[in-house]
């Protein structure tokens, strides 16, 4: 009979999902701590996970373990490499939360531009009216650059594209007629997209290729006074350099759902900037996001002891070929 651990709760159509197959016992743990972990580990067959690092000396304690299924589409917390050796496969949840981090990327662009926090502490406050000093702008007829053409990146460009928003996409993974198609101008070259965008929103895995890619230079060949947004992953950006760009006033605004290290227990310098808008790497955390992942880790857990596991949401495809 396998044994599902969960590491943190899930939706309660999920738990009711997880218990309401025969065949499976449910360890639903909460807090995860060494300790919590230790005995359920011993006898786990699959686990579904949110934000725990899943490294070697996780694995090390998981002798059974069979099937790894992310609650979400990232997955760099995850040793996938260690997870091969083992025949192991990982799973994602690629169409769940797209349409929920698309729009809270979108959110963060309308609350930069009109400067809702500040406006809203403000009234609050009684301090009535606009200010001078508070630049807001339109998001129609601005340029927006989609770095990552994705699931959410695509769905990001689409709602830009209703808000009579210029879009540009690049992504040296999609051909550049795929874009055209779409209805959205391909950048081949990054930094000339760059240079026109009066706002630039990412949306690309953190890998060895993008980890700080929004460096000095990324964010020199921007627009002056330009936004930039990432709902993506914290490690895309070096923090250093933001904080620079934001101290002599290049950069007109910052909106933020993701940070190198999470969770941030520390004050970082950017913070404290007036135009900086920060949220809790929450985007993908609304009521149906967290249903239709948590649904989505269960069927791709049952289907895998079923010998029907999809590759489409399979990161290390491999292992199914090996087990083929």
């Amino acid at each position: 009979m396998p044994h599902i651990v969960c590491l943190r709760p899930l939706h309660p159509d999920a738990m009711e999902r997880l218990r309401a197959e025969p065949g499976y016992t449910i360890t639903m743990l909460d807090p995860v701590t060494p300790q919590t972990l230790a005995e359920p580990m011993k006898t786990a067959d699959a686990i579904i996970v949110r934000a725990t690092k899943i490294d070697r000396a996780f694995l090390a304690n998981a002798p059974l373990l069979s099937i790894c299924a992310r609650h979400g589409v990232g997955y760099d917390a995850v040793d996938v490499e260690a997870l091969t050796e083992r025949g192991i496969p990982l799973t994602v949840t690629p169409d769940a939360n797209a349409l929920s981090v698309a729009e809270h990327a979108m959110m963060l662009m309308l609350t930069t531009a009109r400067r809702t926090v500040d406006y809203n502490a403000n009234t609050k406050a009684l301090d009535w009216g606009p200010k001078p000093a508070m630049r807001t702008f339109d998001l129609a007829g601005q340029t927006v650059l989609v770095v990552g053409f994705g699931r959410i990146g695509g769905r990001v460009a689409r709602l830009c594209k209703a808000f009579d928003m210029n879009v540009l996409v690049h992504d040296p993974y999609i051909p550049q007629n795929t874009i055209k198609g779409a209805g959205f101008t391909p950048v081949k070259v990054l930094h000339e997209g760059l240079a026109q965008a009066d706002v630039v929103t990412t949306h690309c895995p953190s890998n060895t290729e993008t980890r700080g890619l929004v460096n000095a230079a990324f964010l020199a060949a921007m627009k002056p006074g330009a936004t930039y947004i990432n709902t993506a992953r914290g490690t895309l950006v070096d923090e250093g350099a933001l904080t620079a760009a934001l101290k002599s006033g290049h950069l007109g605004a910052v909106g933020l759902d993701v940070f190198w290290e999470e969770p941030v227990t520390t004050k970082l310098p950017f913070l404290d900037f007036p135009n900086v808008v920060v949220s809790p790497h929450s985007a993908a955390a609304t009521e149906q996001s967290t249903r239709r992942m948590g649904l989505s880790c269960a069927e791709s857990i049952f289907s895998h002891f079923k010998g029907q596991l999809d590759p489409d949401v399979v990161i290390n495809k491999e292992v199914l070929r090996g087990n083929a």
